[in-house]
């Protein structure tokens, strides 16, 4: 098994958090950040973009770099480049649309985090870059 490479972002809009109920192993039924693999040729920040368009309708901007995980498991190895984005145009109406890989797309307000079944270290990296 060859590592794959994927971006996350983190999606900020004032006090909340983009976040989608993952459709697909691995971490399926649970909460996390937006993102995927990289297409062959596609630039990181291109393949961020995407991700989050494909799997919330939400267009974004690329903030900055945040921080490489690694994620190893039983018929997967990911190395993830997460970064910051925000939502190109923080007003949009029509909020997150689940697609493709998602099975739900929400804004949750940062202090309602904990109640939601995040996957695995997801709130600990938030916590621990000062994200929420």
């Amino acid at each position: 098994m060859r590592p794959e490479v994927c971006v996350g972002a983190v999606v900020r809009r004032g006090g909340e958090v983009l976040l989608i109920k993952r459709a697909n192993p691995p971490q399926a039924g649970r909460w996390s950040i937006p993102g995927g693999r990289v297409e062959a040729g596609e630039s990181l920040h291109d393949a961020l973009r995407r991700e989050v368009l494909e799997e919330t309708g939400i267009r974004v901007d690329v903030v900055r770099f945040i921080e490489v995980v690694e994620r190893v498991s039983v018929g997967h190895h990911f190395v993830i480049l997460d970064y910051l984005a925000a939502p190109t145009d923080p007003t949009d109406a029509a909020g997150p649309q689940a697609a493709t890989d998602a099975a739900e797309a929400r804004w949750i307000p940062v202090h309602d985090l904990v109640s939601y079944d995040l996957s695995d270290g997801l709130l600990d990296f938030l916590r621990n870059h000062a994200l929420v």
